[in-house]
């Protein structure tokens, strides 16, 4: 599945128009659409990419589940550029190819951990109702520590807020990230 609007709401800037503020804090490789296109927006874009940045690299969720939930929640959202970006960063996290393409499948899906259920069905219950059940809750405190848990939660509202605004904004993939599966 491709995104869900084929050009741009707004336009990612081309890489020599960027705020030079902007341009250091994103270093010297190449610049992503996401980063090109909310620096449309420079005040809003270096905020964000404070708590972004706590929440993909300083997080207290091991690597390994911190992409789990954020691959469930893009999936959720129908964000092909979320899911792109994150397969890649999921297998280099230590999540194997078959447990990326289960993840659609949802918690009650054969082959998850007690651990990955509740992370899974977390997620879904945080996507459909801003809230995690007792029941979910209760399993993952078996497995996590209080920052563990508000991480979670964090990390599912960052990708979702992520979701919607790649998703209204028409943020492109880059070619040659994997598609989004159907479901």
């Amino acid at each position: 599945m491709t995104a869900r609007l084929s050009t741009p709401r707004v336009p990612p800037l081309p890489v020599e128009e960027l705020d030079a503020e902007i341009r250091e804090r994103l270093g010297d490789g190449p610049v992503l659409n996401i980063f090109r296109t909310l620096a449309q927006h420079p005040k809003l874009m270096k905020r964000w990419l404070v708590f972004g940045n706590h929440v993909l690299g300083r997080s207290s969720l091991p690597p390994r589940e911190r992409e789990l939930v954020i691959l469930r929640i893009g999936w959720l959202c129908r964000s092909a550029y979320e899911w792109g970006q994150h397969v890649r960063i999921a297998l280099s996290s230590g999540l194997s190819q078959a447990e990326i393409d289960r993840i659609p499948s949802g918690p009650d899906a054969a082959g998850w951990t007690d651990l990955e259920r509740a992370l899974l069905r977390a997620t879904d219950e945080l996507h459909a109702d801003a809230f995690i059940g007792d029941a979910t809750w209760a399993a993952l405190a078996r497995n996590l520590d209080t920052h563990q848990l508000m991480d979670l939660i964090f990390t599912v509202g960052q990708y979702n807020l992520v979701s919607m605004a790649l998703n209204s904004l028409g943020v492109q993939p880059e070619p040659g990230l994997p598609d989004l599966p159907k479901g």
